[in-house]
């Protein structure tokens, strides 16, 4: 195969890249070499957001080939949240044939080494970002985001977690030497004396099981950690969320081909409507390593049936922001209002439970009782998303019908203090939007706990009554010990509730954001410095991205010679 793009070509374009990556991760400063803004793109050979639109628009209704072995057919079917059909066909794969022609690559893709891995992937990256505009399009369509964050989410943010994941992937195979002289020396005799040679070695194939919310987002860290381990990758995108992963596989295919690899390192496994493959592939023999983003339900399936694989899965919880007492009471509301709205609350990161002393809190502007505060809120929400246009840029769409099923139902479950409404999209009729619901429940009942002690995916909130502070924090313990929680939100200016609040985030291994007022928001995390999941409660059994995430896609293996 002859190669297009030299390792000495890669490394001098993407080597300070990665340097700046290392150094990103080390210092958790900020740092991005993606540009969040769409009209920072249209320079340097990336598409403008007109030629990314077009690029999308020419995308539908085709067939996107990409050239695999097996293939034994085209499947489709996506129907955008907006209500549209995107009509692209993917390739249906014969796993007996796809899976022994992507393990038949891996031994070069072994022997190339952790910079010229690193630097393929950094390629690929780099391509992604030049059709930014285009993967947005893409991933708006199949997730229901609103056009500006499928822009930032599933282009920049996205790209940047894949990046970190590729710096925390060279990290840990360079912390081992390549080679090591060993001399033991034995007194009066000679020295015992050996070379050692130590290879990264992949586990095998790993298998990406994408969401239907963030395909991009979350698929990309799994992705390219196991690649740039030097392990082969199959793409199992979401049935409802195929063309943005779609499309990484054909740009991962094109540049290992043009690098003088084996483009079946990277591989897509789209499936039949109801096919339900995942189980299938999860627990083949050839499946090393599987990432997982999803219910809690099929995550706990994995972790218990996929007994071959390492298996990291971000699954779901129960997200609790504590409300104690507050310093800035106006910039608390809008900061929450901003996080409940946000994709109409379909973020495994959206606050679910505002914990709330029934006998009110402290604010600058006076006590505020229960009923207040939860009525404050209700109205900043209101403000945010009175307006239809900055309704539908903030909301998006509901993604699937059991999402607006859950909705409709929470109004059941206590006192509504916000009711949801539907918002028209004037530039996509079929579109299904609703604002968020916010129900008023009750701490000490039995049947409240019941709803609230639930994951209710979507714009659904409960304001939960509790008798005091502490009883606050001890229910914030137990609903991060018993269901999990990708984040946890506190407000206070009480020093003793902070750090107890802080403790219990501690020892339940949970992300903490404090008293938020300004535009940083308890739903979002920046790729580089914060840690999305801890890997230390029910809600994930990784975090994206730390040493642990990358370090078991390989192993070292040893070679020893006489001297």
């Amino acid at each position: 195969m002859a190669a297009e793009l030299t390792a000495h070509e890669l490394i001098a374009q993407h080597r300070p890249t990665l340097d700046q990556a290392l150094e990103a991760i080390r210092t958790r400063a900020y740092w991005s070499p993606h540009p969040e803004h769409p009209k920072a793109y249209g320079e340097d050979g990336s598409l403008d957001m007109a030629a990314g639109k077009a690029a999308f628009d020419a995308l539908l209704g085709t067939r996107l080939d990409l050239g695999q072995p097996g293939t034994d057919g085209f499947v489709g079917g996506e129907v955008s949240p907006y209500g549209i059909e995107l009509g692209v066909e993917y390739p249906h794969a014969d796993m007996d044939v796809l899976l022994p022609a992507m393990k038949a690559g891996q031994k070069a893709w072994r022997d190339a080494g952790a910079e010229m891995r690193a630097v393929v992937c950094l390629e690929i990256l780099k391509r992604i970002s030049d059709r930014t505009h285009e993967f947005a399009h893409a991933v708006m369509h199949t997730s229901g985001q609103a056009f500006m964050m499928a822009f930032q989410a599933g282009g920049p943010h996205a790209q940047d977690r894949g990046l970190e994941a590729v710096a925390y992937a060279y990290v840990e195979q360079v912390r081992t030497p390549d080679t090591a002289e060993w001399t033991k020396p034995q007194g009066k005799r000679d020295p015992l004396a050996l070379t050692k040679q130590f290879t990264p070695v992949p586990r095998g194939i790993g298998l990406v099981i994408g969401c239907n919310t963030f395909p991009t987002w979350n698929g990309y860290p799994g992705l390219f950690a196991s690649l740039a381990t030097g392990n082969a990758v199959l793409v199992k995108p979401h049935p409802r969320a195929v063309l943005p992963l779609a499309l990484t596989v054909q740009v991962a295919r094109d540049v290992l081909s043009e690098a003088g690899f084996d483009p079946n390192l990277v591989a897509l496994a789209a499936e039949r409507p109801g096919e339900g493959i995942a189980k299938t592939l999860a627990t083949r023999p050839e499946i090393r390593i599987i990432d997982y983003t999803g219910s809690t339900e099929f995550g706990d399936w994995l972790e218990a049936n996929a007994r071959q694989a390492q298996v990291y899965t971000e699954k779901a919880g129960v997200n609790t922001v504590l409300v104690e007492s507050a310093a800035n009471y106006k910039g608390m509301l809008s900061n929450l209002a901003f996080s409940l709205s946000l994709y109409s609350g379909q973020m495994c990161t959206t606050p679910q439970n505002l914990l709330i002393p029934r006998d009110g809190i402290r604010t600058d502007e006076g006590p505020k009782t229960f009923d207040e505060v939860v009525s404050d809120l209700a109205r900043s929400v209101d403000g945010l998303l009175g307006d239809d246009a900055r309704a539908n840029a903030l909301l998006g769409a509901i993604v699937n019908p059991d999402v607006k099923a859950r909705l409709e139902a929470a109004a059941g479950l206590g006192e509504v203090a916000l009711a949801s409404r539907e918002v028209a999209n004037p530039e996509f009729p079929g579109a299904v939007v609703r604002t968020p619901v916010i129900v008023k429940l009750d701490g000490a009942k039995p049947d409240d706990e019941a709803a609230y002690m639930s994951e209710c995916f979507g714009p659904v909130s409960f304001a939960v009554a509790v008798d005091s502070a502490a009883d606050a924090v001890e229910l914030l313990r137990r609903t991060i010990r018993e269901k999990g929680a990708m984040t946890v939100g506190a407000y206070t200016t009480d020093e003793q509730v902070e750090q107890a609040v802080q403790e219990v985030c501690l020892e339940e291994a949970a992300q903490l954001s404090l008293n938020l007022v300004g535009g940083v928001y308890v739903n979002q995390t920046a790729a580089f410095s914060d840690f999305h999941g801890s890997g230390g409660n029910p809600a994930a059994n990784s975090a994206l991205c730390d040493g642990a995430f990358v370090a078991n896609r390989f192993r070292v293996v040893e070679v020893r010679r006489e001297a």
